[in-house]
């Protein structure tokens, strides 16, 4: 006869020893994960149900979360608990039925940080278009430095390029990785480049890990995700303000193409230059116009102007005058010498009529020209032949011995 704990003991070592590697395949009926980091779950069958437990050494290498309902299938050994004489699967590894434990575990935490708005693309910061600074976070001594660092170069060399020497693979590489970001958060740089070169799903799976992704989401710069190649997608790339292909790719979207924008600058330099010399000859063409009307509606002008015509009458009058002078002369010469002439004639008849009324006085004595009746008649001092004497007239009558004041009483007319 056998003790329960004989018992107990006999049936551990007889399924520990049968039992020492297996693999069961199974639905995750449920799950629990304890505060001391073990595991705690149930798969099952359409038909049972089998206790399972993951140690917290083994836990800590599984690469996505145990879930109920999760297709699975489990590597380990038959365990017993002989205080209570119950077994149960020790897993060792846990691997999704006909999914690798990668993939499964890229879905569970892309859809645990979208649902959190790590994708979010309201949130995701614009990259300055001519960046000063930027932090390379990636390994020193790796290839996708040496091509980020050439592209640089080429494109443009007026960028200040910081180092940030992490680890980019192999255990503790996410958390490194993560530091580095946050290092780089605080250098007061422009960009965030984070990446590197391609490999294997393995390779790459520190930029996939939730240590990344928030060190990422966290940043106040903004950070550019440029891990393996084009065909490589990594939770990294959804977390970053922007995703590049590979990163040298990175350095070619960040940074302008310096021969493009010298280029470019040529042509609106060219485009300038034109432009202003239309411009400026369009503005003297009508700077010239407005100083013409200017000029023509000034004061000085109408001045001058007036000045200029009156100097041209002036000299079209002296012109007119000396012509009309000439003419003058030319008609007054002939009348000239008639008129001198004529007042000769006069002159000479006067002289004559003078001289022959002079001898008549001479021969005619006063007192005889009185007895014969002449006398001198003047009004008001003036001598005046009869004739203009009209009745009513007073008048002077004078001979050499009387003068005499008369008035005209009657007048009478002797004949022609």
């Amino acid at each position: 006869m056998m003790t329960v704990s004989a018992l107990n003991e006999k049936i551990k070592s007889l399924l520990e020893a049968t039992f020492m590697h297996i693999r069961v395949e199974g639905e995750i009926a449920s799950v629990t994960y304890h505060s001391s980091g073990h595991i705690y779950f149930s798969v099952k069958d359409d038909r049972s149900t089998l206790r399972c437990v993951m140690w917290r050494s083994n836990a800590a290498r599984l690469k996505f979360r145990l879930e109920k309902g999760e297709h699975v299938v489990i590597d380990g050994s038959v365990g017993v608990y002989t205080p209570r004489g119950e077994y149960q699967l020790i897993a060792v590894s846990v691997e999704p039925y006909g999914r690798g434990a990668l993939a499964v575990a890229f879905e569970q935490l892309k859809k645990k940080l979208e649902a959190k708005g790590y994708f979010a693309a309201e949130r995701k910061k614009p990259l300055p278009r001519y960046p000063q600074r930027i932090a390379l976070v990636t390994a020193a001594g790796g290839a996708a430095l040496q091509d980020m660092l050439k592209v640089a170069r080429r494109r443009w060399p007026l960028t200040e390029l910081l180092i940030v020497d992490t680890l980019v693979q192999g255990e503790g590489a996410a958390e490194s990785i993560a530091r580095a970001i946050r290092y780089a958060d605080t250098l007061g740089v422009d960009i965030i480049v984070t990446g590197r070169g391609g490999g294997s799903a393995e390779d790459l799976w520190a930029f996939n890990e939730e240590a990344v992704a928030e060190a990422i989401f966290e940043a106040q710069t903004p950070v550019v995700s440029a891990v393996g190649h084009e065909v490589d997608t990594l939770i990294s790339d959804f977390v970053a303000d922007l995703r590049a292909p590979t990163p040298s790719a990175a350095m070619e979207m960040i940074l302008p193409d310096g021969n493009e924008l010298l280029r470019q600058l040529d042509e609106r330099t060219d485009r300038m230059q034109r432009r202003m010399r239309e411009i400026l000859t369009r503005s003297e063409e009508r700077l010239w116009r407005e100083a013409e009307a200017l000029r023509r509606a000034s004061v000085l002008n109408r001045l001058q102007r007036a000045a200029e015509d009156f100097d041209r009458l002036q000299r079209d009058y002296r012109e007119v005058i000396r012509y009309r002078l000439s003419q003058f002369e030319a008609e007054m010469l002939p009348l000239e010498r008639q008129l001198r002439e004529t007042i000769r004639r006069q002159l000479q008849q006067r002289e004559s009529l003078l001289k022959n009324l002079s001898e008549q006085m001479k021969l005619q004595d006063p007192v005889k020209r009185s007895r014969e009746g002449w006398a001198e008649v003047t009004v008001n001092g003036r001598r005046t032949p009869l004739r203009e004497l009209e009745p009513g007239d007073e008048f002077r009558l004078s001979d050499a011995r009387v003068n005499l004041r008369a008035r005209v009483l009657e007048k009478k007319s002797l004949g022609s």
